[in-house]
């Protein structure tokens, strides 16, 4: 190999050092930006957008036919065998008793409680799991370390840290935080380092080549470039965030803990009202369906298919 090739690396690293000496490196989390979006821009996907009624069609009509579909199938039942009341209530059952507890104030109470509780701990959750994910990521020593235990609070129902959080704080709102937390850091921890672990090992070059240091090669380049993992560990992150919320609140009943789905829910089963059970599970999934569609799926098509890996007319 000619010496002039051998030494190619080095003479691009002499060429862009200066260059970055004298534009300053307060402006190379810029360049690392525009790089990226430029590499990015290349797998664009160009084709035109679907309108909104093949949206409509494609997207929002299936799933609500299927569940138009399940409705009449529940109603045909109930017309055709009649059960007790008790045992397998009608659809109208449960659209009065959702009609009830909202007149009544306590579904209101109950979906600003948890909604709040939710939101904010899922938010302390990517406070904390953001960084430690970057740090286990980076750092090989201690993602050895701590990697496999962060793996075995993924797996551990958030519901065994109930006990032992009422007799650390009580019946507060302390306890539903920490299973909270519990369940949520280890998804956003987990899938921050599945994205950082895909990123091209050629973007930690150009990086260090225009001058970046440690942590604007972190924060600048690699978290930017893991952020289709790093968004699947959030969506996750809040999958068990609401899955934690909800068992800690149907066992810490009482104290200083406030009204909730999860505590409404609890209350109807001890009433055996399986209309009003049955009411407070739909609203619990509908809250989860409104927040993945308006929440993290538009993001998500945005962000996939501004890098190239999602299809105009796919989604």
């Amino acid at each position: 190999m000619p010496p002039e090739a051998r030494t190619g690396g080095a003479g691009v690293r002499a060429i862009a050092a200066p260059d970055a000496a004298a534009s300053g490196r307060s402006h190379a989390p810029d360049d690392f930006r525009r790089l990226e979006a430029g590499l990015d821009r290349l797998q664009t996907d160009t084709d035109e957008h679907p309108g909104p009624w093949r949206k409509f069609v494609t997207s929002v009509l299936p799933p609500v036919l299927f569940v138009v579909v399940l409705i009449a199938a529940w109603q045909l039942y109930v017309l055709i065998v009649q059960p007790r009341p008790d045992i397998v209530p009608s659809p109208l059952d449960v659209v009065k008793a959702v009609g009830d507890s909202w007149e009544s104030g306590r579904l209101p109470q109950a979906v600003a409680t948890s909604l709040e509780r939710g939101l904010v701990g899922f938010l302390i959750a990517i406070a904390v799991g953001t960084p430690l994910g970057l740090l286990l990521a980076e750092v090989r020593v201690l993602r050895r370390a701590v990697g496999p235990i962060i793996s075995g609070l993924q797996v551990l129902p958030s519901v065994a840290w109930v006990p032992a959080a009422i007799i650390w704080f009580g019946l507060t709102d302390a306890t539903v935080y920490f299973v909270i937390l519990m369940g949520a850091i280890p998804s956003i921890v987990n899938g921050l380092i599945a994205g950082v672990d895909q990123v091209p090992p050629q973007l930690r070059r150009v990086g260090t080549v225009l001058g970046a240091t440690r942590l604007q090669l972190a924060t600048a380049v690699i978290l930017p470039a893991a952020l289709p993992g790093y968004f699947a560990g959030l969506k996750q992150g809040w999958a068990f965030s609401w899955r934690s919320l909800m068992a800690a609140e149907i066992i810490t009943v009482g104290g200083t803990i406030g009204f909730g789905l999860g505590s409404m829910l609890q209350q109807s089963r001890e009433l055996s009202d399986l209309a009003g059970v049955l009411a407070t599970i739909f609203v619990i999934l509908a809250i989860g369906i409104l927040i993945e569609l308006v929440f993290f799926a538009p993001i998500e098509r945005r962000m996939l298919r501004g890098r190239g890996l999602l299809q105009g007319g796919s989604k």
